[in-house]
């Protein structure tokens, strides 16, 4: 082998070492030198951020499935509103996610639409250019309630009937 200089040198052999960084001391080091990505992207829990200009920055897998789409990648970059059921709200940025825990109405990918609880923000200062909130889809929930309140006396009814 030929260095540049012209000197001839014996080509490197044998296995390649990996240095890697001494193992932390303690769990809470494990945890805390883990990429927060990684670890949203095991959640099983929806995970959407948002950037302050509106835009999907990052959504994990249980996000995208709740939506319809086969990966993330299908709504990041994409502007956070298209996202939502109802067109006549125009604004589904950073500023209505750090506020209180909300309902949002989302459009699931087929079209229905999907009624969802969206925490606030974890990242909570004011110049965080990135808000990121856990949803919970509650449409399965709110047709329970809705049918619920439809036949009132369904409960009692049921009750008396599985206790006789």
């Amino acid at each position: 082998m030929t260095s540049i200089d012209g000197s001839r040198r014996a080509p490197i052999s044998g296995p390649r070492i990996e240095r890697r960084e001494a193992a932390p001391q303690t769990p809470r080091g494990y945890l805390e030198r883990l990429p927060i990505t990684l670890v949203l992207d095991r959640f099983p829990i929806p995970i959407l951020a948002v950037h302050e200009d509106g835009v999907i920055v990052y959504v994990n897998a249980a996000f995208a499935d709740m939506l319809g789409y086969g990966c993330s990648s299908e709504l990041i970059d994409r502007r956070a509103e298209l996202l939502l059921a109802d067109t006549d709200h125009t604004k589904f940025g950073i500023g209505c996610l750090r506020g209180e825990p909300s309902r949002v109405d989302l459009r699931h990918r087929e079209g229905w639409t999907l009624h969802t609880l969206v925490s606030t923000s974890a990242l909570v200062r004011a110049d965080d250019p990135v808000a990121l909130v856990a949803v919970h889809d509650m449409t399965e929930q709110l047709w329970a309630r809705t049918t619920f309140e439809i036949r009132p006396g369904w409960s009692s009814g049921q009750r008396s009937s599985f206790g006789a």
